[in-house]
């Protein structure tokens, strides 16, 4: 994946840690498990994929039972099966994680709405599922971004801050909060949950884009601002390598204000990186 495409579609991002973030460890149905973990868990098998029950199946088969077999759904991209497998649970057990899946599949048909009133029911079942807190962050960030209304953006960072006060360790409850934040351009409060999200996970930016998991900026001025502020993250981690990708990324979208590189002393040591200086002697063209 190159880097202007993970520049471009972030609600895809927040989709799919949405998803992951209750979906299987091990298939576990019991856990809602910390989503950028278990993205790569979520690969369906080359195998067929497997048939959804019939209606005369669900009536026979127990909460956990159905619970499993939405999982499976879910894993094979049959995102309605999964729905009818989650709800036909919900008759025989009302529970909160099955109110929580049902945002989660929501989610991933794109049904933002039908999304936050299922993760409204799971948190009124259980007010310290942290999965279902940041789920209805992502229903209302969805509904935000698309048309720039800072109000849902404005709920989305008041249930990511509930989802965090809950697992305040979780590195993409971290993203999603920062994303938020991004778009309504409040930029240090952005970079810093960017940097939390960092601390407790190297690793997860990277496996993000191995993943599909994308991000999406409105505009070249908000993606230049994104790829330097991620460009200064890597380097105060010592990662010139990939300060230098985010550092190109911030040029070809015309970031005014590259010099900035030779003053901030986090990029004392990519200043001196001879990559860095064939970069800044043969600049990529800005792209509008």
């Amino acid at each position: 994946m190159t880097l202007r495409s993970f520049f471009r579609k972030r609600l895809a991002t927040i989709v799919m840690i949405a998803a992951c973030s209750a979906a299987m460890t091990g298939q576990a149905s019991q856990s809602n498990a910390t989503p950028s973990a278990t993205v790569q868990t979520l690969r369906p098998s080359a195998a067929v994929a497997p048939a959804a029950p019939t209606l005369a199946e669900m009536k026979a088969m127990s909460a956990s039972e159905l619970d499993e077999a939405g999982d499976r759904m879910r894993l094979s991209k049959d995102y309605l099966s999964a729905l009818d497998c989650y709800r036909e649970a919900l008759r025989k057990q009302s529970d909160a994680k099955y109110y929580n899946k049902i945002a989660i599949t929501e989610l991933m048909l794109r049904r933002p709405v039908e999304a936050e009133k299922a993760a409204k029911k799971a948190v009124r079942k259980d007010k310290h599922m942290a999965e279902a807190w940041n789920n209805l962050g992502v229903a209302h960030y969805l509904q935000g971004a698309g048309s720039h209304d800072r109000g849902h953006l404005q709920d989305a960072v008041h249930f990511y801050s509930r989802a965090l006060s809950l697992n305040p360790t979780n590195a993409s409850f971290h993203n999603n909060m920062a994303a938020a934040l991004m778009d309504m351009k409040e930029y240090d409060r952005g970079v810093a949950e960017y940097r939390k999200a960092f601390e407790l996970d190297p690793e997860f930016f990277e496996r993000a884009a191995e993943n599909g998991i994308t991000a999406r900026m409105g505009s070249p001025e908000d993606r230049a601002q994104f790829s330097f502020v991620m460009a200064r993250l890597f380097a105060s981690a010592g990662d010139t390598e990939r300060a230098l990708h985010y550092l190109r990324a911030a040029l070809e979208d015309g970031y005014p204000k590259i010099q900035d590189v030779y003053h901030e002393k986090e990029f004392a040591a990519v200043v001196k990186d001879e990559r860095f200086m064939e970069l800044m002697k043969d600049r990529p063209v800005a792209i509008k």
